[in-house]
């Protein structure tokens, strides 16, 4: 496969990755800190609640991603912001659903579940931010410049409207 041409790519990939490692080891530590707080429900509300911390917090990086697929197309900027809009709508749709159904279950630790949420978008920021201070990212990208000179602009041609050189100066 070839490397992207957009240079966000490995940025987000290497978030991406991180932040799956951060999840399972934070999914230990919730799960652990649940059940000694509130045994099998606690374990469950820990566990879940990374879990949906994770995945919302992925959805970004992923549509993003798959948005840079299209870069290059005459319609990219509008492919990539419907994408990403996509997916922050489906974000916003996928947690009304999940705490709908997840209010009031008896087997939900809503204390242990509220605060492994919290703890998991902590970690995902924390990692965002030492991604990108770490990566080193050229303050222009993502552009290439020209490397010859059009044919009918060389220097020594006549210029568009026949007055003469193009490298000249205008005679007064």
């Amino acid at each position: 496969m070839s490397p992207s041409p957009v240079s966000s790519t490995p940025i987000l990939r290497r978030t991406l990755i991180a932040s799956g490692v951060a999840t399972a080891v934070l999914a230990i530590i919730a799960g652990g800190v649940g059940y000694l707080v509130a045994q099998g429900e606690g374990l469950v509300s820990g566990l879940l609640g990374v879990l949906l911390a994770a995945l919302f917090l992925a959805i970004t990086g992923i549509s993003i991603l798959i948005a840079n697929r299209w870069y290059g197309d005459p319609i990219y900027v509008q492919l990539f912001f419907a994408i990403v809009l996509g997916g922050w709508l489906l974000k916003l749709g996928l947690f009304v659903v999940a705490m709908i159904l997840l209010a009031g279950q008896p087997w939900l630790h809503p204390m242990v579940f509220f605060l492994s949420i919290v703890a998991g978008v902590l970690m995902s920021l924390a990692i965002d931010v030492i991604v990108l201070t770490r990566m080193r990212l050229p303050n222009v990208s993502d552009i290439s410049l020209p490397t010859e000179v059009p044919e009918d602009r060389a220097p020594g041609r006549a210029n568009d409207i026949g007055e003469g050189p193009v490298d000249e100066a205008p005679r007064s």
